[in-house]
């Protein structure tokens, strides 16, 4: 499935550099996130800057740019490994999308979408660590470092796939990098809460 693959590993990438945060932003007649808050086209900043309704759109168009691709692969019969590589590369493609100048989000929403439709016990046991992370400290970056670190683990002991586990230990060294300015924040003690975010 050599051209197959390419074909659906290039779609993927594609669908993931539609930024649903840049777009949201425009049809709601908005501004660009990317030039307010943090300038990160995500759901936390657009919640930031914009509120809960554009938000939660945000976050739900992230989320199925994970799911879609990866559903789409599975009933096309690609291999489990050749299914994480084109979540993947729809990951990639949020991070640095092709339609916006590269200057993509952080990555998380478009995370938990791939691994809920990789494997959903897998992705219910990340999406519950994010929400009690977030319950308890209040920082959305800490939570997606805490479900990010986590995930290889879960990969580990619930699927027991080493592909799907060495993808996942990329995906968390990626996220980590794009969450390096949070990192700092927090090691600083200046990262923003949940609640502040109105």
């Amino acid at each position: 499935m050599g051209i197959e693959f390419s074909i659906a590993v290039l779609l993927a990438y594609l669908l993931g550099s539609v930024s649903t945060a840049i777009i949201v932003c425009r049809l709601m007649g908005l501004g660009d996130p990317r030039e307010g808050g943090s300038g990160n086209p995500g759901a936390t900043n657009v919640k930031r800057l914009y509120g809960n309704k554009a938000a939660a759109i945000t976050l739900f168009g992230d989320l199925l740019k994970g799911v879609i691709p990866v559903l789409a692969a599975y009933q096309y019969g690609f291999t489990s490994t050749e299914v994480f590589l084109i979540g993947f590369a729809a990951f990639i493609g949020h991070l640095y999308p092709l339609f916006f100048g590269f200057r993509g989000g952080k990555g998380v929403a478009t995370m938990l979408g791939m691994m809920l439709a990789l494997s959903l016990p897998i992705g219910l046991a990340i999406v519950a660590t994010w929400l009690f992370v977030a319950k308890v400290l209040k920082i959305s970056s800490l939570s997606a470092l805490v479900a990010a670190t986590l995930t290889p683990v879960y990969v580990y002991f619930i699927s027991a796939d080493l592909g799907w586990f060495y993808g996942s230990l990329a995906l968390t060294l990626i996220l980590f990098w794009r969450h390096r300015s949070n990192i700092q924040r927090l090691l600083n003690g200046e990262e923003s809460l949940i609640k502040q975010s109105n």
